[in-house]
């Protein structure tokens, strides 16, 4: 693998301060950043369009926030922490009372150090996020409040990218960038995915075709659903939503909605068989969620899942300051890379095959193709014998103990050979 530790931290670092949502320049600045590891398009919809059932709101834009206390100190400035200001609120500019500002605060009693990450897309109101610290300190008095912002006609945008591989049937990663100066939960995702990106395509000979999506979470992947999705239900072998891969917790893997597709049973295998990793395995659930809960919809029931950490709603910091950049590990998201890159090598190598002369044995020695060492003709017997159409080579793994790598170079020799033949899924 060739990303280093190095290359992440500059472009945590550099997208850390960036004030995102799910529309506006914060966006279109993130994946500005991100194009330098990755060759994307980007896509624009503008305000108004139907996609599904829902329709892409105003676009956001946010200049300045803050409040000034009864005793003239400005708190809570977005430009010391871009938390403080409720996601997507509305203008207001005026002088209120204590009373009257308490109903627009919001703070974690339980959480006293930390500033929550509140939204508000699709409700018009406004609002500031304090630590509960802070908000005890407040005095009694007028609070003078100022909120620059406006909801224009503009555009969603979001980043779509293709590795083309030797066929159509593709694989598809998924991530955010809708979070602001949130680290496990945001950053995490987008760039391990653009490293990701980058470590696929230097590989040749790719079997598959990969397609990268950065976009808001939920809207996004939805306006992505309502272009893609007819073509994606033709054509979608395996995908995953990266998400929450920053942290130092143990691996958690979400099925997808039908729990029994490749993309599960590879993240399912390179786990199982990833020396002294430490793992977690759920099955599909809508709540909470993210992206995949668009994926596996009913109506799409897509073969994606996530792949994560510690996964979202299961640490105290998420969605709160305190995940932050001490909170996250670049040795972590590097080996969130590499099982990335593992569970998708996996996908190239599997297969499922046909014997063309099932009737008995074929003869390997004839073909000169006989194993000299008795564990190589353990899997030539494994891969002849179960190699009846019905299956692949993951199957063929569980049910012999004998690794995927194994029975990939001698099903290659098979078909060389001319013993096999692949079958398309």
């Amino acid at each position: 693998m060739n990303t280093t530790a190095a290359e992440i931290q500059k472009y945590i670092y550099r997208l850390w301060p960036i004030m995102r949502s799910i529309t506006g320049d914060g966006v279109r600045e993130s994946l500005g950043i991100i194009s330098e590891i990755v060759d994307m398009e980007i896509v624009e919809v503008p305000t108004g369009t139907r996609v599904l059932d829902w329709v892409v709101p105003k676009e956001w834009v946010i200049r300045d926030a803050y409040i000034i206390r009864p005793d003239g100190k400005k708190i809570l400035d977005i430009h010391d922490n871009n938390l403080h200001i409720v996601n997507y609120s509305i203008p207001f500019k005026g002088k209120i009372s204590k009373t009257e500002l308490e109903n627009h605060l919001h703070s974690l009693p339980e959480m006293p150090e930390a500033i929550p990450y509140i939204t508000s897309y699709y409700v018009p109101r406004w609002g500031f996020c304090i630590s509960h610290n802070e908000r005890l300190t407040l005095p009694d008095g007028e609070y003078e409040v100022y909120i620059d912002a406006e909801h224009i006609d503009g555009s969603l945008t979001y980043g779509e990218a293709v590795l083309p591989g030797k066929t159509d049937k593709e694989i598809l990663l998924s991530t955010y960038v809708c979070h602001p100066s949130l680290g496990n939960n945001e950053l995490s995702g987008p760039v391990v995915a653009a490293f990701l990106h980058r470590e696929l395509a230097s590989i040749e000979d790719r079997r598959y075709t990969y397609r990268f999506l950065f976009c808001p979470e939920t809207i996004g992947s939805i306006a992505f659903l309502s272009k893609r999705g007819d073509y994606l239900r033709k054509k979608l072998h395996a995908g995953y939503v990266v998400t929450c891969v920053g942290d130092n917790g143990p691996f958690t893997y979400k099925r997808s909605r039908r729990g029994d597709t490749t993309a599960d049973r590879a993240a399912e295998y390179v786990l199982k068989v990833s020396k002294d990793t430490k793992y977690v395995i759920k099955d599909f659930f809508p709540v909470p969620g993210s992206d995949e809960r668009q994926y596996c919809s009913p109506g799409f029931n897509l073969p994606v899942g996530s792949l994560m950490r510690t996964m979202y709603g299961q640490y105290n910091e998420y969605h709160t300051s305190l995940d932050n950049l001490q909170y996250i590990s670049i040795s972590s998201m590097l080996d969130s890379i590499r099982m990335y890159l593992d569970i998708l090598i996996c996908i190239e190598y599997n297969g499922k095959y046909l014997n063309i002369f099932p009737e008995g044995e074929p003869q390997l020695i004839r073909r000169k193709i006989f194993p000299k060492l008795s564990d190589e003709l353990k899997s030539f017997l494994w891969v002849l014998n179960y190699s009846d159409g019905n299956n692949d080579l993951l199957e063929i793994s569980n049910k012999s103990g004998i690794s995927l790598d194994s029975l990939y170079n001698t099903a290659l020799k098979c078909l060389r050979a001319g013993i096999l033949h692949e079958i398309e899924d």
